[in-house]
C-alpha cells in the first residue's frame, strides 16, 4: 500500500482533496440515487401504477446501482478512481435527464437503470480515497467518506419543494445539473491516486481481470458482506420503509412521517466518520462487536408486537397492555441507526485491512451485497406484512439476520484465536483489529 507524504485530512494536501471531494460527489450521487423516494410517489399518480410496479421504480435504482459496484470497483483498481468517478457522475447525470422527458412506464424503468449507477459511486470512492491513505488513517478517511449516505436526508428534505414548485420533471433536471457540475468540479480539483501514478512511472501492468477476483473465492470477503447487507442494506430499507410503517402503526401523515424518515438517516450517516475513527483507535473487531450487539438489541425491542394479555390473580384477573411508544421507537431506531453507522466503517476498514491490493474487487462485491439488501429487504418486510398481519414483523426479520451475524463473527474469531491460521500479518493485525 502506497502511503502519501503527510497523510491527512487537511483539504489543502492532494490526499485531502480526494477525500473531501469524493465525499461532496457520493453526497450528490446518494442524493439521486434516492430520488424516486419523493418524484416515485407524484410518478405513480399520474402513470396510474399498480403497488407492485411502483415497488419496482423505486427499487430499479437501488438494483442497479448495487450490481454495478463490482465492476466499478474493479474499473477503479485498473483505470484509476478520478477517471472513473467522473465518467460515472456524467452517465448518472445524463440518465437522469432522460428521466425527465420520459412518459412511459417503460421508459421510466429505462432511465432508472442508468440513475441506478449513482449508487455504484460508493464502490469507486472507496477503492480512490483508500490509496491515498496508510492503513492507520484509512478508517477514519472511508468513514468520512461514507457520511455521503446522508445524501439521502438531502433528497427528502429539499425535493419534495422542487416538486412543489416546479413538478418532478424539474426535480430530475436539477438534480441532474448538480451531478454533471459535480463531475466537473471532481475532475479538476482532485489528481489521480498514488497507486495508478507510480504504475504509468514504472509502465507497469494492470492485474488481470481474474487476478482481480480472485481475492472473492476468499470466505472472509462474504462474511465481511454479510455483515454489510445488514448495516448498510438494512440502512436502506429502514430509509424507505420508515414512512410507511409510522403511517401504519402511529397514524402520522405523510409529511411528519417523511420527516423522521429524513432525521433517521442523518444520524445514520454521519456517525459513520466516528466509526472510522473508533475503527482506527480500538480497532474495527471491536466496533464490529459493539454494532452487532446493539443493533441486535434494538431491533429485538422494536420486534415486540403490541401485546395485550391476562394474568390470573389471587383476587381475579389482571390485565395489562403493552406497546412500543413513539418515543420509545424513535430512540430506538435513533440506536440502531447509531450503531448501524458505526458498523458501516467498521466493514471497510476490515477491507482496506485485510486486502490493500484488492480494495476496488472485495469493496465492489461487499457494496453489492450491502446495496442487494436496500432492494430485497423492503419486499420482504411487505411479504411479512401481508404473512404475519405484524407491522413490527420487519424488525423481527432484522433481529434474526443481525443475530446470524454476530453468531458467524464469534464463532470465527474464537476459532481464529486458537488456531492463529486465519489472520493477516502482523502490521495488518494491529491495523485491523
Amino acid at each position: 500500500m502506497h502511503e502519501t507524504r503527510t497523510a491527512d485530512l487537511n483539504p489543502s494536501t492532494d490526499e485531502g482533496r480526494a477525500l473531501w471531494v469524493s465525499t461532496l460527489a457520493f453526497t450528490v450521487c446518494f442524493a439521486v440515487w434516492t430520488i424516486f423516494s419523493i418524484i416515485g410517489v407524484r410518478i405513480k399518480d399520474e402513470l396510474g401504477l399498480t403497488e407492485t410496479e411502483f415497488g419496482l421504480l423505486v427499487g430499479t435504482p437501488i438494483l442497479t446501482g448495487s450490481l454495478s459496484r463490482i465492476f466499478l470497483g474493479i474499473w477503479t483498481d485498473r483505470y484509476g478512481g478520478r477517471l472513473v468517478f467522473t465518467l460515472v457522475m456524467l452517465a448518472t447525470s445524463i440518465a437522469t435527464v432522460l428521466l425527465a422527458f420520459a412518459h412511459t412506464y417503460a421508459q421510466v424503468l429505462a432511465a432508472a437503470l442508468g440513475v441506478g449507477l449513482a449508487g455504484g459511486s460508493f464502490a469507486v470512492g472507496v477503492a480512490y480515497v483508500s490509496r491515498f491513505y496508510p492503513q492507520q488513517r484509512q478508517g477514519t478517511a472511508l468513514g468520512i467518506f461514507g457520511v455521503g449516505n446522508v445524501g439521502a436526508a438531502v433528497t427528502k428534505f429539499a425535493a419534495p419543494f422542487v416538486l412543489l414548485a416546479w413538478g418532478w420533471q424539474a426535480v430530475a433536471l436539477v438534480w441532474a445539473g448538480a451531478l454533471a457540475l459535480m463531475a466537473i468540479a471532481f475532475y479538476v480539483s482532485t489528481v489521480d491516486d498514488p497507486v495508478l501514478i507510480e504504475r504509468r512511472r514504472t509502465g507497469a501492468p494492470a492485474k488481470p481481470m481474474l487476478l482481480e477476483m480472485s481475492a472473492l473465492r476468499d470466505l472472509r470477503v462474504w462474511r465481511f458482506a454479510y455483515y454489510y447487507f445488514f448495516v448498510f442494506g438494512a440502512f436502506v430499507a429502514l430509509a424507505l420503509w420508515l414512512p410507511r410503517y409510522l403511517i401504519g402503526v402511529y397514524g402520522f401523515d405523510i409529511a411528519t412521517a417523511g420527516m423522521i424518515g429524513a432525521l433517521y438517516s442523518i444520524p445514520a450517516s454521519i456517525f459513520r466518520a466516528y466509526g472510522g475513527v473508533l475503527s482506527d483507535r480500538i480497532g474495527a473487531r471491536s466496533v464490529m462487536y459493539w454494532s452487532l450487539g446493539a443493533s441486535a438489541v434494538a431491533t429485538l425491542i422494536l420486534s415486540l408486537p403490541p401485546t395485550s394479555y391476562v394474568m390470573r390473580g389471587i383476587k381475579g384477573d389482571i390485565s395489562s397492555h403493552f406497546e412500543i411508544g413513539i418515543m420509545a421507537f424513535i430512540v430506538a431506531a435513533f440506536v440502531l441507526g447509531f450503531f448501524m453507522s458505526l458498523g458501516k466503517a467498521a466493514v471497510f476498514k476490515h477491507i482496506a485491512s485485510y486486502y490493500p491490493n484488492n480494495v476496488g474487487a472485495v469493496g465492489g462485491l461487499v457494496g453489492m451485497i450491502g446495496g442487494l439488501g436496500g432492494f430485497v429487504l423492503p419486499i420482504a418486510f411487505g411479504a411479512l406484512n401481508d404473512l404475519t398481519g405484524l407491522w413490527s414483523s420487519c424488525f423481527m426479520l432484522l433481529f434474526v439476520i443481525v443475530a446470524v451475524a454476530l453468531v458467524w463473527m464469534d464463532v470465527t474469531v474464537r476459532r481464529t484465536q486458537q488456531q492463529r491460521t486465519d489472520t493477516p500479518p502482523r502490521d495488518v493485525v494491529v491495523a485491523a483489529e
